[in-house]
């Protein structure tokens, strides 16, 4: 039983890690939270129910086009809402996009219920489900693929952080924007291309929830989204590696909290040891970056 319940709340983690993982980035380069990264990652879900419903898309489309989609989403986030603020020679102050992207929440939803509807939808399936029995657990197909497809996307973000001329830029503008800008870096580029691989995470994370959960709806960013943040101050804000911890230590502590306690506990016991956490390492587990 227990073996089988971490196993659940595993692969409910790695959902909330590619999450997390965007709030990291952003956190990291811009020193903002970036509100509406929770809508965006409903987007992902709509974007892929919907092709898989009227394009009869496979997996492999499905992820890719809501990766594309949210890519595109984030983009236009970076543009309308935080590139305007900037000024010249001025930091950006943390309150102002705070405001602009909460903006962008109330966009995302209201154009989302024109498209869908504001109930809560079945996800559509994508395959017949089967469970692996390994004696005392089993684990599905479902949570096959999306352990897979999360570690897959993680070490493909770590390769693109620490070995290429984008994730050197991204590291450089997160220390020190100004000096970035003097070595040649285009800082405005860079932090383009930081919302658009966190959108794109988000837009994965929102298929593989579809697929777990079956259902899908406007609002479902909300509540992701607070988890999201508390994961990035649970592990570390602007801090890859607490992001991704951080999720898979909350997803297991929710269903363990749910198979021994009560469903009703669920976020309160989740939510109480991040405070408990914060109280001991105020930095989180592995630090602020």
């Amino acid at each position: 039983m227990f073996v089988q319940q971490l196993i659940n709340g595993f692969a409910l983690g790695c959902t909330y890690s590619l999450l997390a993982l965007g709030y990291t980035l952003i956190f990291g380069v811009l020193k903002i939270l970036n509100i509406a990264h929770g809508d965006v990652f409903m987007v992902g879900a709509v974007i892929a129910a919907n092709l898989i419903l009227f394009a009869q898309a496979n997996f492999l489309i499905a992820l890719i086009g809501s990766m594309i989609g949210t890519m595109i989403v984030g983009i236009m986030i970076e543009r309308l809402t935080i590139r305007p603020l900037k000024s010249e020679g001025r930091p950006l102050l943390p309150l102002p996009p705070l405001i602009t992207t909460l903006g962008a929440v109330w966009v995302l939803q209201e154009l989302v219920i024109k498209i869908v509807g504001a109930q809560v939808q079945p996800f559509p399936s994508l395959y017949q489900e089967k469970n692996f029995n390994f004696g005392s657990f089993a684990v599905s197909s479902s949570q096959l693929i999306i352990i897979g497809v999360s570690f897959f996307l993680m070490f493909c973000l770590h390769v693109v952080v620490a070995k290429t001329k984008w994730g050197k830029g991204m590291r450089a503008v997160a220390e020190n924007a100004k000096t970035a800008c003097l070595l040649g870096i285009n800082v405005n580029g860079t932090i383009l291309i930081t919302f658009a691989v966190a959108s794109a995470l988000a837009g994965a994370a929102g298929l593989l929830v579809g697929l777990s959960y079956r259902a899908f709806s406007p609002f479902m960013g909300v509540e992701i989204g607070l988890k999201g943040f508390a994961i990035i101050v649970f592990g570390g804000m602007g801090n890859i590696w607490g992001a991704m911890v951080g999720g898979l230590i909350l997803g297991m502590v929710e269903i363990l909290s749910v198979g021994y306690l009560a469903s009703s506990f669920r976020d309160a016991f989740a939510f109480g040891l991040m405070i408990l956490i914060l109280l001991l390492k105020p930095t989180g587990l592995f630090g602020s970056h």
